[in-house]
């Protein structure tokens, strides 16, 4: 476990020293041209934390998005049009103040981390909300993380409960 505590300090030292803004650019450019976005109508999308891969200028495409609220152990899937209302929740995320839907009517999953591993799995922030959430809803769903090239390693310390994602783009 203190293993991932490092980790998770280490990921975020080097995106503090990232430009994040040209990276995500580069980013959301890189997957408007992927099959996975461009088949994709449902889309889970996350709102960005400090240093974090801001994925916000896909939300001018013509596609349904949402974003994910925490509720206890749960992720809700919330609809997200631009300019609708967020509320700060207890991780200080922004989320959406929506009633959620069905989970199973998304095409594609974008997942958060902090570091990948070339296998697909992530470190994320240790709550576990989108393992679980993946270990129940993406089985027949297209599932990506986003993450510069700095933050892509080898091999991370997997557990049992670890979902890995199907796509890892980055630049």
């Amino acid at each position: 476990m203190d293993k991932k505590i490092d980790l998770r300090a280490n990921a975020k030292e080097i995106r503090k020293n990232l430009n994040m803004d040209g990276v995500s650019k580069q980013l959301v450019t890189k997957l408007r041209n992927h099959s996975f976005y461009k088949n994709a109508v449902n889309i889970l999308l996350f709102y960005p934390l400090k240093n974090e891969v801001n994925l916000l200028s896909l939300l001018e495409d013509n596609k349904s998005f949402y974003f994910p609220r925490v509720s206890g152990n749960d992720l809700l899937v919330c609809p997200y049009n631009k300019g609708d209302k967020l509320e700060k929740s207890s991780f200080n995320v922004l989320e959406p103040c929506s009633s959620p839907v069905n989970p199973k009517i998304l095409d594609l999953i974008i997942v958060p981390a902090l570091l990948v591993d070339r296998s697909g799995y992530r470190l994320g922030y240790g709550g576990g909300f989108y393992d679980r959430f993946l270990a129940e809803y993406s089985t027949d769903k297209n599932t990506i993380c986003l993450m510069p090239k700095q933050l892509i390693v080898d091999k991370l310390p997997v557990e049992k409960f670890d979902i890995p994602v199907k796509e890892i783009i980055s630049v």
